[in-house]
């Protein structure tokens, strides 16, 4: 967590002011939904969204912030947190970041209300404050991740994902939130400028860089040790796998398919399928991909003049493909 302190120094008045604000967002007039939306946010994981939009906001107009970007990242945070409360019920699982999951605890019914609540709170803090613009990127963004998902379960029913494929899923499923982040930040504060579509693409390439790295955790790192086989378990194509499909054999490939549709659940044939991908290239395939989102996300920080948030971004950036969980 040193590094993610580092990054977050220029930014510790905000991000401590935005905690009191997060929470009386979330208040309610029903005690169970206080209790629960307690628990909610004593959870709370590194917080790189709200260092997102607060960095992004104070890179562009020079370390000022308006309320405009406390409730900018409020409402990140409660539209966000109401997708995970209902993907948890989807998904069907019992913990979120080492605890229960809210479904777990208080049932489907609950946790169902619950994300409706967030989502409605989040909808309403913009719409009472007239914040607009900042509404549609938020609204854009959870329409972008449902269709990533839907798209990613339409694709996996087959296996015939190509590489577009893949960074279309993981553009909508992930990079739109953080590109999400970033322009809302630029655009609490200089709303309709250019900075606000820059630092919206600058989002969205960290996003594809982050999922990719996320990919890789599947075969196993240096600093984690063991692979897990997570992904090809649950049938999910990712580009170390979708590389080598595509530059291997007409038989390779044939019993590759069929190991990940057919024999998903068999530990040893999915390590046999992490090996064959490891010695076929996947795994250098995938990391220069992610390491080319990362320079051109890089690149466009560029021309911001030298400020403690424009060399937190560059660190974040750099978080984003070294870290280990």
């Amino acid at each position: 967590m040193k590094k993610i302190e580092t990054i977050k120094k220029p930014i510790t008045y905000e991000m401590e002011l935005f905690e009191k604000k997060f929470r009386l967002s979330m208040s309610s007039r029903v005690a169970l939904l206080n209790r629960i939306t307690h628990y909610i946010v004593n959870r709370k994981g590194k917080q790189m969204r709200p260092m997102f939009v607060f960095l992004t906001a104070k890179m562009i107009s020079n370390g000022e912030v308006s309320e405009r970007t406390y409730r900018g990242a409020s409402v990140l945070e409660l539209i966000h947190t109401a997708t995970l409360v209902h993907d948890d019920v989807v998904d069907e699982s019992d913990r979120r970041r080492g605890f229960f999951s809210i479904n777990a605890l208080w049932k489907n019914k609950i946790a169902v209300l619950v994300g409706d609540f967030l989502l409605s709170k989040g909808l309403l803090l913009c719409i009472d404050n007239n914040d607009f613009d900042l509404l549609k990127i938020i609204s854009v963004a959870v329409r972008e991740m449902s269709e990533g998902e839907l798209l990613q379960i339409e694709k996996a029913r087959n296996l015939d994902i190509t590489e577009a494929i893949y960074y279309e899923i993981i553009r909508q499923k992930t990079a739109t939130l953080i590109a999400a982040c970033c322009s809302l930040g630029a655009a609490s504060v200089k709303p309709l400028s250019e900075e606000v579509e820059t630092m919206r693409k600058f989002g969205e390439l960290i996003g594809m860089a982050f999922q990719i790295k996320d990919d890789l955790f599947d075969y196993g790192t240096q600093q984690i040790g063991k692979p897990t086989g997570i992904d090809i378990k649950e049938q999910k194509m990712t580009l170390p796998l979708i590389y080598v499909l595509n530059h291997c054999s007409k038989k390779e490939k044939s019993w590759l398919i069929n190991s990940v549709k057919n024999h998903n659940k068999d530990s040893k044939r999915v390590k046999e399928v992490i090996a064959f991908v490891k010695d076929n290239g996947g795994l250098d395939y995938a990391v220069s991909k992610m390491k080319a989102f990362q320079e051109q996300a890089l690149k466009l920080l560029e021309p911001f003049p030298e400020s403690p948030y424009k060399k937190s971004l560059i660190l974040m950036v750099n978080y984003v493909i070294e870290r280990n969980k």
